[in-house]
């Protein structure tokens, strides 16, 4: 595309060389930079992407979005306030706008966004609408699946992934879209036909300054949306609708709501309640995951397919990665991974686990590091509430000291010579499973899908399933 036909019309800019070239492609990270392309140097709060001019124009970089003009620059030059503010709209007009070829919804929350957007993907393509995928644990394009790394991509790298899903012949795409990724424009120039609203509860204070500004970067999402869609039992509903002029739907179990489950009932198979008077069975245990259905149930309504097809399609899901996934074994104890890694989602799975346990609830969690510390109070406290036996071990301990978090996690308990100590996450793992005995229940938490563990100088391969299952098998 020649520069000048990816600039047209845009206010505020000032040229500085040839708007004739042709650009092959667009970067804001200088170490993917490649010949042709248009390199945007946006600032953050922590780097100045002007620093890494040099590199992107060694790569082959012709062109470059910046805040300031260089004379010596054989390059030619888009100034501009702000580049930063330029890469969704370039991205989207580069790409040719694909998510208008695409039926998307969008689903943020604090709590079941992962699940939600498999449900959501899961129906879709039960229907035979060719659905795509972006979400925290990988992205899907049709048959093909790429881990993921952010759980909201780049504005560049969204809309280059949403045109290879129209491209593949994709006719939708499930969503899941962040705090992060909202309040820093990621998810700008998306059309998004659906947003839905699962909940939201402290986190991330690491970054938003309060709960207020938290809520106010996840309702951004709902400004422009054609159909918006709440959790009508969750206290930040009425907050997350103010402002928005889309048609609303809700869902939930105790209010009044548009999908309201009725006859919520949990065993060891999984969870069965009533839409209307329609049974929906499906193999998914808690009620956290009865409002993630119900989310996806709203979608397929929306679709216009009924009550009848949508329970059908759902009954044959099987759990998004790391989340709630059962480690099968011939021991007769039941192994769960899950990736919860605050007080409030290590408390939900766990009130679920002992509606279903039958003896001990052995738990195995940690807390990560350079992360809202809250959290390792409030998992300590949820631990040593719910489960039988807690063993406290590193998470993903980043640049703090993994001993002193676990001392902090230990801390909360009310009597701290309760829970096991044990930082080796692997050793922690082989623990409880070899102390567990027929009809107990496991539950490794925090890390759910990841496949590596963070260090502060050092990222090792860490698979929570593949250990636990190593460790059955010892």
């Amino acid at each position: 595309m020649k520069l000048k036909a990816l600039l047209r019309g845009l206010k505020g800019i000032e040229v500085k060389g040839s708007k004739e070239i042709s650009i092959t492609g667009l970067t804001a990270d200088s170490r993917t930079a490649a010949p042709g392309n248009l390199f945007i140097a946006r600032k953050g709060s922590a780097y100045n992407g002007a620093e890494f001019i040099p590199k992107a124009l060694e790569a082959g970089a012709i062109a470059i979005v910046t805040d300031f003009y260089d004379p010596f620059c054989k390059a030619t030059q888009v100034l501009v306030e702000r580049p930063e503010t330029l890469e969704p709209l370039l991205a989207s007009r580069f790409y040719g706008a694909p998510s208008k070829e695409l039926f998307v919804v969008g689903v943020t929350g604090t709590k079941g966004k992962t699940t939600t957007t498999y449900l959501i993907h899961h129906l879709l393509n039960g229907l035979k609408i060719k659905t795509g995928l972006v979400g925290t644990v990988e992205t899907i394009l049709g048959e093909e699946r790429r881990p993921s790394s952010l759980t909201t991509h780049s504005a560049i790298e969204n809309q280059r992934l949403l045109k290879e899903m129209a491209t593949k012949g994709c006719k939708a795409v499930s969503f899941e879209v962040s705090s992060h990724g909202l309040e820093q424009n990621r998810v700008e120039e998306i059309s998004f036909d659906v947003g839905l609203f699962t909940n939201l509860y402290s986190d991330h204070l690491d970054y938003h300054p309060t709960m207020e500004a938290y809520a106010s970067a996840k309702r951004k999402l709902f400004a422009n949306v054609k159909k918006a869609i709440f959790n009508a039992d969750d206290p930040w509903t009425p907050y997350m609708q103010e402002g928005c002029k889309s048609p609303i739907w809700t869902f939930g179990i105790e209010k009044d709501a548009t999908f309201r489950a009725m006859n919520v009932q949990f065993d060891e198979s999984g969870t069965t309640f009533f839409v209307e008077k329609q049974r929906f069975s499906l193999p998914l245990m808690g009620r956290f995951n009865v409002y993630n259905a119900l989310g996806a149930i709203a979608i397929g309504r929306h679709m216009g397919a009924d009550l009848v097809q949508i329970a059908h399609i759902l009954s044959s899901f099987q759990t998004a990665p790391g989340r709630l996934e059962q480690v099968m074994n011939d021991r007769n104890i039941w192994v769960f991974v899950d990736f919860a890694h605050t007080g409030e989602a290590l408390e939900n799975v766990l009130v679920t686990l002992r509606e279903i346990a039958r003896k001990r609830v052995i738990c195995v969690f940690g807390s990560g590091g350079n992360r809202d510390p809250q959290r390792r109070t409030q998992m300590g406290k949820a631990a040593e509430k719910y489960a039988d036996v807690g063993i406290i071990t590193s998470d993903n301990p980043r640049n703090e000291d993994p001993l002193s978090i676990c001392q902090q996690i230990r801390n909360a308990y009310q009597d701290p010579s309760k829970p096991i100590l044990e930082i080796d996450r692997q050793a922690a793992i082989s623990l409880a499973i070899g102390m567990a005995e027929a009809e107990d229940i496991v539950l490794i938490a925090g890390k759910g899908h990841e496949k590596v563990q963070k260090f502060a100088h050092q990222t090792i391969p860490f698979d929570d399933v593949a250990v636990a299952k190593e460790a059955l098998q010892k």
